[in-house]
Formats: structure tokens, C-alpha cells, sequence
């Protein structure tokens, strides 16, 4: 359904030469600010730290705390829309910053999104496939649980969770009674365990308007829950693929996105398909898209949330994208000159100062002729960072 200030917003584009503000200042904020530095927009960017990997590319960094609702009045009078480059914006600063521009996407996506028992409902109520799952809020609450979704079984926290952290994978009633005071006094979830075939993502920019573009699926594997490699076009059958990518555009409808969504979804042993999570936001199975798309991920999500028209997402080349974290520079400084040796690879680094074991530190990109000779490009050249030599 279109809204009345969506008609007018579409009518009435950001162009341009004007200011877009982001809450954040990760590496998403990075690309987001480069992408739309490359269209003539100027970028302002609020996060409590300085000298960040967005701060380094935009036109002014603000140092702020999210919750002095001032500072962030002040930063949104600055701006022509806010968006934000993490789903945890407090609902305050949202609110705060929407009394004096557009917010995109809305508050209603990120309270949603932010919580993996509200997200886990929606998705359910709605009719999209989830893993099964049970709330665990009060005292007694997870033997319940456990009963009813049997073991193994994940245990969650329903808020600020990302990259496996605030989760324990459940297999005994030893782990039970080990790790559930751990979760005590705050809200939780309990997902059956699923035996996947792999984990797929599907990445949808949907306007103002309503129009949805889509890239993917992608096939995603993960080490230690922190994504590790990500390759595109996925190796799935066509039928399963086209399932994933109504699914995805379906969850963005039915959120009246503006701006760009990432759902998360596990193929089963049965191949079934099961939203695991959504991130409404560019992500990072997506950093492909910057080397191997007609119009990246980020450039769709300043076209969207200023109301332009969106880009073609078609992939010119397969690609595959291996992450680069810190545990890279443990053995030394690794050999950039070994990596960029090979033909076709491309080096994305985010400029954060310290590099620690499990830090997103940066990606490398991959192209080739196929998408499994993309993936063997992109580990090759990653393992050649670790070589020693003179």
C-alpha cells in the first residue's frame, strides 16, 4: 500500500549535492558513505567513537553518545534523511532523529529486527518459514522449552546479538543446568538445532515506491558463527532458488521496507528453506556486489532511502568473498603484495586501527569463470596474506 508521504517523497527526491546522515560508523557506514560520495551526496555520520571506518570517508563525524537525544536532534537538523549502517539504534534515538528528517528504514523495521523474539514472531504470524522456537522469559521458561523443542537446541538472547555472540548451542541437560543461569533475567529464545545443508542469503533494496531489486541467493559459510565466505551465484536448484528470493522479497513487503534487507535462511536436509535471521541493513555476504554487480549494495541503499530509482542488480562476473579478520595479522603484517598477486582479486580494508583475532578487519573479492573457480581464487589468495618470506 502507498502512503500518502511516500507519493510526495518519490515526487520529490533527494538529490544530489545534499546531506544524508548515518547512525553508525562500522564498515557498512564506510561503503555506504564512499557509495554515495561517488553520486555527489555529502555524508555526516553519528557514533560514540572517533576516527572510525565511516568518519574517515565522510564530510563530518559527530561524537556522540546514541542516547544524548540532543546531540542527535542537532545531527538530524543537519541532514536531508537518516539511515543507519546497524540495527541497534536505540528506539529513543530513532524517535529523536525522525522529529526532524526521515528515518529509513522506519522505527517499525528496526524494533521488529532488533529483537529476535519479535522478529522470530512476525516472521511466524506472517506465514514465512522459521526454525521452530519457543520464548524463554521467566523462571522456568527454558525447561519448558527444552521439553517442547527437545535437544540439542540454540539458546539466544533476544536482544544485541550478532556474529554468534549471546548464544550456546544446548546438547545435554548438563548444558541446561551449566549455561542457563547465564541467560537468567533477561528475555531469551530457544531455537530447535537445525541439521542444514548449507545457509543461504537473499539481499532485497526495495523504494520508496515499492519497487524491489534482488541479489542471490548467495551460499554462505560460516567459522566460529562469523561469516567466512560468501559465493554468488549459489549452487542451488533453480526451483529452491527462486523460493528463496520470493520469500525474501515477501519478508520486505510485508515490512513496508524503505531501504535494504538481508534475510538469512538455512536449506534443510530435507530441503526445506527457514529464515534464520534479518539484518535490515547491507551485509556483509553483500560486499560482493561493490566488484561484481552493475550497481552495488550500498549505492542501492542511497537510492532507496533518498527515493531515486533503484540500480540494476545483475552480477556481470561470479564472484566469491572471503573475509579478512584480525586473527590475519597474528602471524605479521600480512603480505598484501602475495594477495593482490592474483588476477582478478580485488582488496576492500575498513581502517580500523587495531586488528584482533574475530574483528571484521576488511574482505577480499574474487571474479572468475565460475562461481566454485571464484571461491578457490578467494581462499588461495587469502592464505597467501599468511606467507612468510622476504
Amino acid at each position: 500500500m502507498s502512503h500518502p508521504s511516500s507519493e510526495f517523497a518519490v515526487r520529490n527526491p533527494i538529490l544530489p549535492g545534499a546531506t544524508l546522515g548515518v547512525l553508525g560508523s562500522g564498515q557498512l557506514g564506510r561503503m555506504f558513505a564512499i557509495a554515495a560520495r561517488r553520486m555527489g551526496y555529502r555524508v555526516h555520520v553519528l557514533s560514540p567513537d572517533s576516527d572510525t571506518p565511516t568518519g574517515q570517508v565522510a564530510d563530518v563525524e559527530v561524537r556522540a553518545d546514541y542516547l544524548d537525544l540532543d546531540a542527535v536532534a542537532s545531527f538530524a537538523r543537519g541532514v536531508s534523511v537518516v539511515t543507519f549502517e546497524f540495527e541497534n539504534v536505540p528506539a529513543e534515538t530513532a524517535a529523536a532523529a525522525e522529529r526532524h528528517a526521515p528515518v529509513r528504514p522506519g522505527f517499525h523495521v528496526l524494533h521488529t529486527t532488533q529483537n529476535r523474539l519479535r522478529e522470530k514472531t512476525f516472521l511466524r504470524d506472517a506465514g514465512f518459514p522459521v526454525t521452530p522456537f519457543s520464548p524463554v522469559r521467566a523462571p522456568g521458561d527454558l525447561e519448558r522449552a527444552v521439553a517442547a523443542r527437545g535437544l540439542p537446541a540454540v539458546l539466544k538472547t533476544a536482544d544485541w546479538g550478532y556474529d554468534g555472540k549471546g548464544q550456546k548451542t544446548l546438547r545435554t541437560p548438563a548444558d541446561v543446568a551449566q549455561h542457563g543461569p547465564a541467560f537468567a533475567g533477561a528475555e531469551a529464545i530457544l531455537e530447535s538445532f537445525i541439521d542444514f545443508e548449507c545457509e543461504v542469503s537473499v539481499i532485497v533494496a526495495r523504494g520508496l515506491d515499492g519497487q524491489s531489486v534482488a541479489y542471490g541467493p548467495l551460499w554462505n559459510e560460516h567459522r566460529n558463527h562469523i561469516l567466512d565466505l560468501t559465493t554468488s551465484p549459489a549452487a542451488l536448484d533453480p526451483k529452491l532458488a527462486a523460493e528463496a528470493l520470493e520469500i525474501a522479497l515477501g519478508v520486505c513487503r510485508r515490512l513496508e521496507l524503505v531501504g535494504v534487507l538481508c534475510v538469512e535462511m538455512f536449506v534443510g536436509r530435507d530441503g526445506r528453506l527457514m529464515i534464520n535471521e534479518l539484518a535490515p541493513r547491507p551485509h556483509n555476504s553483500g560486499h560482493y556486489t561493490i566488484d561484481a554487480c552493475v550497481t552495488c549494495q550500498f549505492a542501492q541503499q542511497v537510492r532507496s532511502v533518498c527515493g531515486l530509482p533503484l540500480g540494476s542488480p545483475r552480477q556481470h562476473t561470479p564472484a566469491a568473498m572471503a573475509n579478512l579478520l584480525g586473527d590475519v595479522w597474528s602471524p605479521g603484517p600480512p603480505r598484501w603484495d602475495a594477495a593482490l598477486a592474483f588476477d582478478q582479486v580485488n582488496l576492500h580494508l575498513y581502517g580500523k586501527l587495531a586488528p584482533r583475532p574475530g574483528r571484521k578487519m576488511g574482505h577480499l573479492t574474487a571474479m572468475a569463470d565460475t562461481p566454485a573457480a571464484a571461491r578457490e581464487r578467494a581462499v588461495a589468495a587469502r592464505a597467501a596474506l599468511l606467507a612468510t618470506g622476504s
